[in-house]
This record gives structure tokens, C-alpha cells and sequence, in this order.
């Protein structure tokens, strides 16, 4: 297994597990949202920028999502 394929997973998984944990913490959603751009990152290196282009647009999505959720608490 390559670098970049690691970093693939190690992207995913994270994506997974925070969204899982999301109901949890506030935390697991920003971290979430980090583990989204993580997953660009790879997509964009990997050289499938459509799934790079999806995944930033999913980081915003949770970073918002965590915005609104940290102010009502």
C-alpha cells in the first residue's frame, strides 16, 4: 500500500467513524467536516477531481452544520 492509498483510507475511515459519533459531540461534527477536506485532498491528488470537488462541498456542508449547531448550544 502506497502513501497516498493510506492517506485514502486513513480519510475515509475518519469520515465514517466522526459520522457515526456525530449525535455524541458537536466536536465529531467539525471533525467530520475536516476529515470531508482530508478526503478532498486525496481525491484531488489521486487525480478524481470530481470526487474531490464532492468532498470539499461536504467539508463546507459539515463546518456549517457544526457553526450552527456549537452557537445553539
Amino acid at each position: 500500500m502506497d502513501a497516498l492509498t493510506f492517506f485514502g483510507l486513513f480519510a475515509v475511515t475518519a469520515m465514517l467513524v466522526c459520522y457515526a459519533l456525530e449525535k455524541r459531540s458537536t466536536w465529531f461534527i467539525l471533525l467530520f467536516a475536516v476529515a470531508c477536506a482530508l478526503g478532498s485532498v486525496y481525491g484531488f491528488l489521486q487525480g478524481a477531481w470530481p470526487f474531490g470537488l464532492v468532498e470539499s462541498v461536504w467539508s463546507v456542508v459539515a463546518g456549517r452544520r457544526w457553526w450552527k449547531e456549537k452557537s445553539a448550544a
